[in-house]
C-alpha cells in the first residue's frame, strides 16, 4: 500500500474538511425532555476529524463549510477557532433572520447511561451548507493555488440535500486533480437519504463518489446499503461480524473500486449505554489488520467516537503509510474521544500513544 501524498512545501493545509457543522447543545447527565439548562458545542462528523488532527495529534487543517451570517454562526466560528481549526475557509450565507432562506443546524444529543441509550435529536433542514453549491467554494483556489495533503468527507453531508451530494463529487474530482488524498467515511443513515431518493439514491450518489475514494471507511451496513456488497454469512442476529464473510465483499470491492487503498471500521459491541467492546479494523493489500481491543470500555459520551477513530486512523496513514500502526492510532483515539464529553476529541497525542503502548488509568503526578 502505498498513498502518494503531496510533498513538504507544495501545500497549505494538511487536511481539511467538507461538511456540516452543527452548534451541539447537551443536557448533560439529564434528559433532552426535562432539561433547564443546556451546554453547548460545535459538532459535525466531517469537522470532527480535521479538529482532532488538529487538536490532538497538531497537524495544520481547515473546514469547508457554510453558515448563516448571524449571531448563532459567529458563535460557531469561535467555537472552531478555538479547536485550532482555520475558518477562512468557510462561505458566510445572508439569511433573512427567521430562517427561510437558510439557517445553522442544531443537533440536541443526550448521552444516555446504563440500559438507557444516547438519543440525537437533530433540527437541520433548510441549513446554509445543505443549499450551498459547488461554486461557493473555489475548489480550485483550496486545491490547485492553497494545495491541500487529505480531504475528508462523508456520507452525512452527502445526504443532506441534492445540491450538497453534487458538491461533495466536485470536491473529490478537484481534489483527485490536484492530487489530494481523499478519505470518506459512508455512514449510512437512512432518515437523512430519505427526503431526497432513499436507499436507490444513496447508491446512486455513492457509487460515483467511490470512484475518486483512496481511504474508504464504513461497516457491514454501510457498504451494503451505500454501494450494494454483500457480505455472506452476516445477518442481524450476529453479535460478531463475520471477517471471512467481510473480507471476501472488500477484496470484490476492490476489483471494482481499484483506486481503494484502504478501507476501515470500527467494531463495537453495545453491553449497555456505558461499557461497550471496541475495536477496529483495517484493509489493506489484501490484509486485514486489527487494533487491540478495548473489552468493556467505559463511555461518557459516545458521539464522535467513529470520527475520532478516523482522525487517528489518517494520522497514521499519513505519518507512517503503515495500516497496522494507522489502525491502532485510530482505536486508540475514539476510545479516549469517549471518555469526554462533546462531539470532538479532548485527548492528546501523548495519551493516545500511550494507551496504544498499553498504559493503564493510573493517576498523573
Amino acid at each position: 500500500m502505498e498513498l502518494n501524498l503531496k510533498k513538504e512545501g507544495t501545500y497549505t493545509y494538511d487536511a481539511v474538511s467538507l461538511g456540516e457543522i452543527m452548534l451541539r447543545l447537551d443536557p448533560g447527565e439529564g434528559r433532552i425532555r426535562t432539561a433547564r439548562s443546556f451546554r453547548a458545542w460545535e459538532g459535525g462528523g466531517e469537522y470532527n476529524v480535521v479538529r482532532g488532527l488538529r487538536k490532538c495529534f497538531g497537524l495544520k487543517t481547515a473546514t469547508i463549510t457554510a453558515f448563516a451570517d448571524n449571531e448563532v454562526g459567529r458563535l460557531m466560528e469561535d467555537f472552531i477557532c478555538q479547536g485550532g481549526v482555520d475558518t477562512s475557509l468557510i462561505k458566510w450565507m445572508k439569511t433573512d433572520g427567521i430562517g427561510r432562506t437558510c439557517r445553522n443546524g442544531i443537533n440536541f444529543t443526550e448521552r444516555g447511561f446504563g440500559i438507557r441509550g444516547a438519543v440525537g435529536c437533530s433540527d437541520r433542514a433548510n441549513t446554509a451548507i445543505s443549499k450551498a453549491t459547488a461554486e461557493d467554494f473555489d475548489f480550485d483556489y483550496i486545491f490547485g493555488t492553497l494545495g491541500v495533503r487529505w480531504l475528508h468527507t462523508g456520507g452525512i453531508y452527502a445526504a443532506l440535500s441534492e445540491e450538497a451530494s453534487r458538491t461533495v463529487v466536485e470536491a473529490i474530482k478537484t481534489a483527485k486533480k490536484y492530487g489530494t488524498i481523499v478519505s470518506y467515511d459512508l455512514n449510512y443513515r437512512p432518515s437523512m437519504w430519505s427526503a431526497i431518493g432513499g436507499k436507490a439514491k444513496a447508491q446512486e450518489v455513492n457509487k460515483e463518489i467511490a470512484k475518486y475514494v483512496d481511504v474508504m471507511i464504513g461497516n457491514e451496513e454501510d457498504f451494503t446499503a451505500c454501494l450494494g456488497f454483500e457480505i455472506e454469512g452476516n445477518d442481524e442476529n450476529l453479535k460478531e461480524l463475520n471477517l471471512d464473510g467481510y473480507k471476501k465483499m472488500l477484496n470484490e470491492a476492490v476489483k471494482t473500486y481499484p483506486n481503494w487503498k484502504v478501507v476501515a471500521t470500527t467494531l463495537r459491541t453495545v453491553k449497555t449505554a456505558t461499557v461497550n467492546d471496541w475495536k477496529a479494523m483495517c484493509y489493506a493489500d489484501g490484509e486485514i489488520y486489527m487494533s487491540k481491543s478495548y473489552d468493556n470500555l467505559e463511555i461518557l459520551d459516545r458521539v464522535g467516537g467513529g470520527d475520532s477513530f478516523a482522525s487517528g486512523l489518517v494520522y497514521g496513514l499519513m505519518t507512517t503509510q503503515d495500516p497496522q500502526v494507522a489502525v491502532n492510532y485510530g482505536a486508540a483515539h475514539g476510545a479516549l474521544a469517549m471518555t469526554t464529553p462533546g462531539d470532538t476529541s479532548m485527548a492528546s497525542k501523548k495519551e493516545v500513544e500511550a494507551i496504544m503502548g498499553g498504559a493503564g488509568a493510573r493517576v498523573q503526578r
